[in-house]
């Protein structure tokens, strides 16, 4: 079972939780009417995932919907997983609803992580995420394009950021106040020992120039609260987490 940090912030009548593992986050948006998730790590992580939500009280037969973030295997492979079992439906960005189809892999092979290979974080890093599955190539065939997510728990928005993948989003919880970033805005990286807002290696992005122009239209937003898909919360101005990403490029 992999070790699972959750910091929760408490909305009133809905709460959102981050849950963090060594390698990858996912959210878990709650109410009174159940539960939504937003990715589910590796495929290894199905039952993580499951433990995750019975800390806070929940449990899978209580998941409405599935949120993708963007369809990398550490994000969608545990919903793909679990879905063998469960039935709920899943949405991402119309953009992305064809890759985590599997119609197309758009992802980091064997080919791109090659030049960073001889770091020792990386190396240290790729034993564990194959043992988790980052080899599976699995799709969930009945991805949904989103659209309005009013009706789901938490109530979720979805906030477009295309680059990281192409069509790649971030969702805002907590009236707003919870940004989720997915990939696009990470705080740490186990492939890097650099902590705090930024994005990640150019190696795991589709289209760099893309993603950092979606980071920065997130300064418009009036979150205080961004919750990554890797690495721990951050509190603050996310005008000045954008800023502090920005100015970390390669």
């Amino acid at each position: 079972m992999a070790d699972l940090d959750i910091t929760t912030i408490d909305h009133g009548s809905t709460r959102t939780h981050l849950v963090h593992t060594r390698y990858v986050n996912w959210v878990i948006l709650q109410s009174d009417d159940g539960v939504t998730l937003v990715d589910g790590g590796y495929p290894g992580h199905a039952d993580a995932v499951a433990e995750s939500l019975r800390r806070v009280g929940s449990d899978l037969s209580e998941v409405q919907a599935a949120l993708l973030t963007h369809a990398h295997v550490d994000h969608l492979g545990g919903l793909a997983q679990i879905g063998r079992t469960r039935s709920f439906p899943v949405y991402a960005d119309p953009a992305e609803v064809a890759h985590a189809r599997r119609d197309f892999l758009e992802q980091a092979d064997a080919s791109t992580i090659a030049p960073i290979a001889y770091r020792p974080r990386v190396m240290r890093w790729l034993p564990g995420v194959v043992r988790l599955g980052a080899l599976d190539k699995a799709g969930i065939g009945d991805t949904q394009p989103l659209g309005d997510l009013s009706f789901l728990p938490g109530a979720p928005k979805a906030v477009p950021t295309p680059g990281h993948t192409r069509g790649h989003s971030a969702f805002l919880a907590g009236d707003g106040e919870v940004v989720i970033t997915g990939d696009a805005l990470i705080s740490a990286h186990p492939t890097t020992k650099r902590r705090g807002p930024q994005c990640l290696d150019h190696v795991f992005t589709h289209d760099v120039a893309a993603n950092e122009a979606a980071v920065a239209s997130l300064r418009d937003l009036d979150a205080v609260v961004v919750m990554p898909g890797h690495g721990p919360m951050l509190c603050g101005r996310v005008g000045a987490f954008v800023d502090q990403a920005l100015s970390r490029r390669d």
